[in-house]
């Protein structure tokens, strides 16, 4: 069994509160981890770890110098590349071609990306006149924001968990890492790369632990935490603002999203089907940006499901390094069971069951894992507890639509506004889409897409703010001005 501890201050420790939880394998539920559980001691010393190397050596290393041991943090990352994929599947149980085409990869880019935009990025500068004739200068200079806790999911934890703390430590931040109790191990990992590379003791820390009365709460109600970053579900979103109020802290979420893919008629039919069925499915749909809700043009709704259908039932269930397998199982026990209540909600409200709706017969080795079958309904109002709610599962509701102006309304009618794949030949109506469905952001003929410079977040109950390129730069720093007189 792996023991995962806290990273403080450049080394591992158990903490004095002694309490330690364990992770079970979600191939088969067997216990595989045994975790430190930190408390308010354990996140005060990383508090106090942080403020000291941002008063210290980190605090006095130049940008060129900081960017130079970011690019040394993501080398050693795809120098361990295998250790990090293994971790990763160890912990979500998700196929190897997902951790090392996507997750890992994204991980380490996510050091170098934002390295890069502190280096490149100007500044602001005015000529301003004065009474006498003489003048100012007034210039802008961009100074960390201090100690961040960044708290991250489980669906993504590498990515997701380094989307944060890349641009952190990019602009001269230090970090007080709480990554999800279901998967701590890349974390973990990344606090023996900081090591390796020479980065200041307390510039990264790590405390594993909960939400409620643990890690988090004393995390986000700390005052040495100068600001927050989270990737979540909005109740958490919401008791974390809450918490950040005190102080005046600011805030990055990105939150839930119950994302809508369109397709239209005039659609390259086979790149539509393939593209939604990676959206609704990829990571056993276990990403914020996929998709839940499908609109489909009439004239060609009943063949898109049946195509739909056919890829759906053709995934091939198994662990992450079966050379047959490339759909895993859920995150945990618990997350299997919310999904299923749903998929029994469904049926309760009257859903027709195109494919999937329960859990795929699996071998011994295997039957006591977190699987689901992949599930599409179709016949349900746009009332109904499925369409309604983030289910955050393997699972989709296909309508059918007849005009652009329907479709929108359909689109936009949810609580949440994260992102939206949009699936037309028509360019002038792909543009019209893009600015009239309410989201953070929107694919066209793709998903899953991503520059990294480019701005990211979701509207409405999907988040606040916005990360990414210069983006990142306006959190994670404070804009100060100075005045010259001439």
């Amino acid at each position: 069994m792996r023991q995962i501890e806290h990273f403080i201050g450049g080394e591992f420790t158990a903490g004095s509160s002694g309490r330690r939880f364990e992770k079970r394998s979600p191939l088969d539920n067997r216990v595989i981890t045994s975790i430190a559980e930190g408390g308010k001691a354990e996140v005060d010393a990383a508090v106090a770890a942080a403020r000291a190397a941002l008063d210290g050596d980190w605090g006095r290393l130049t940008t060129d110098a900081r960017v130079t041991m970011l690019h040394a943090v993501a080398d050693e990352i795809s120098r361990r590349f295998d250790d990090f994929v293994d971790a990763e599947m160890a912990d979500t149980g998700q196929p190897a071609h997902v951790m090392e085409h996507v997750f890992i990869p994204r991980g380490a880019a996510n050091f170098k990306i934002f390295a890069d935009v502190v280096k490149n990025v100007p500044n602001e500068s005015f000529r301003m006149d004065t009474s006498d004739g003489r003048g100012a200068l007034n210039y802008g200079i961009r100074v960390p924001k201090g100690v961040i806790g960044v708290i991250s999911p489980w669906n993504a934890p590498f990515l997701l968990m380094t989307w944060k703390v890349g641009p952190a430590l990019a602009c001269g931040n230090t970090v007080v890492v709480k990554p999800s109790e279901e998967t701590p191990n890349t974390a973990a990992l990344l606090g023996e790369v900081m090591d390796a590379v020479g980065v200041p003791a307390g510039v990264y820390n790590v405390v594993n632990g909960f939400g409620p009365d643990s890690a988090g709460a004393f995390i986000t109600s700390h005052p040495g935490v100068d600001a927050i970053t989270f990737t979540g579900e909005t109740r958490t979103g919401t008791a974390i603002m809450k918490a950040a109020a005190e102080g005046t802290r600011d805030v990055s979420f990105e939150m839930g999203g119950k994302n809508a893919g369109i397709v239209f008629a005039d659609c390259d039919f086979d790149a539509a089907v393939a593209g939604i069925f990676r959206s609704a499915f990829l990571n056993t749909g276990q990403v914020c940006l996929g998709t839940e809700r499908v609109y489909v043009e009439r004239p060609i709704f009943e063949r898109f499901v049946e195509a739909l259908r056919n890829k759906a039932e053709g995934v091939r269930f198994g662990p992450p390094r079966d050379q047959g397998a490339d759909y895993g199982p859920l995150i945990s026990r618990e997350h299997q069971q919310k999904v299923l209540a749903y998929y029994a909600k469904a049926v309760a409200e009257g859903a027709t069951v195109v494919t999937g709706g329960g859990v795929p017969d699996m071998p011994a080795g295997l039957a006591d894992g977190n699987w689901v079958q992949p599930t599409i309904w179709t016949g349900l109002p746009e009332t109904a507890t499925v369409v309604r709610e983030e289910i955050f599962g393997p699972c989709c509701h296909v309508r059918p639509f007849d005009s652009e102006d329907e479709v929108v309304r359909l689109a936009n009618d949810t609580d949440y506004g994260l992102a939206t794949t949009v699936w037309t030949s028509n360019l002038q109506r792909a543009h019209r889409m893009a600015e009239r469905i309410d989201v953070g952001i929107t694919w066209i003929n793709s998903w899953f897409l991503r520059d990294l410079r480019t701005a990211f977040g979701g509207a409405k109950q999907s988040g606040i703010g916005r990360e990414g390129g210069v983006h990142s730069l306006e959190f994670y720093t404070e804009l100060r001005n100075v005045c010259v007189k001439l």
